[in-house]
């Protein structure tokens, strides 16, 4: 997929992600080349060496998108500039106490389960929308948006439906962002109204490792 030609078929709101998981520093490189700034990974031990290694593209920031174990809180909150994937509140609450240790102020967004999905991480509607007084209210952080994987199983009218769903409850909490869409079905986040659509493949290419 040619970045620049997406870029300008995409809304002004939206923004492209480029998930780097499995990829090397020669390719990260080359997408930066072409005036990406935003990229995601998901696996803290893969992420690190490649922060140190590209820490010169002064200009990069660093999303994290990935199911967030506990004990890797304190290297994201150093590394990354926002975290897509806060999936309890007793996770929200150690990012936010750690983010305050390490004098960060990440930006965050919640990840929602719209249907129930065993094989995804993410809070489930009735449970997030129970915590979110005690989200907004937690201190060294930014909420500013829900991020949503849609299963699999779903067709992408399905998909589009669901995507549209998390834009509504967005609009309701008065969060600015949706992190939804990947390869596969970033056409209908876009018209549901994402502002972050997360391309992996389909800018780099196959990855050299899953």
């Amino acid at each position: 997929m040619n970045l620049r030609e997406l870029r300008n078929s995409l809304p002004s709101r939206v923004k492209v992600l480029a998930v780097s998981k499995g990829q090397d520093i020669s390719a990260i490189r080359s997408i930066a080349s072409n005036g990406q700034i935003d990229f995601g990974e998901s696996r803290v031990q893969e992420a690190l060496p490649k922060l140190e290694s590209l820490k010169d593209l002064i200009d990069i920031r660093w999303h994290f998108i990935g199911s967030l174990q506990a004990n890797k809180v304190r290297q994201v909150v150093r590394a990354f500039d926002v975290i897509h994937s806060i999936d309890s509140l007793k996770l929200a609450k150690r990012i936010s106490r750690i983010a305050g240790e390490e004098f960060k102020r990440p930006s965050v967004m919640a990840q929602v389960k719209f249907r129930n999905d065993p094989n995804k991480g993410g809070f489930n509607l009735e449970e997030f929308l129970d915590a979110w007084n005690e989200l907004i209210k937690l201190p060294n952080m930014d909420f500013v948006g829900l991020m949503t994987i849609a299963p699999l199983s779903l067709d992408l009218t399905q998909r589009k439906i669901l995507f549209e769903e998390c834009r509504v409850l967005a609009d309701q909490l008065e969060l600015e962002e949706c992190s939804m869409g990947m390869s596969a079905d970033w056409r209908e986040a876009v018209e549901s109204g994402s502002t972050w659509i997360r391309l992996g493949t389909s800018l780099f290419g196959s990855r050299l490792r899953s």
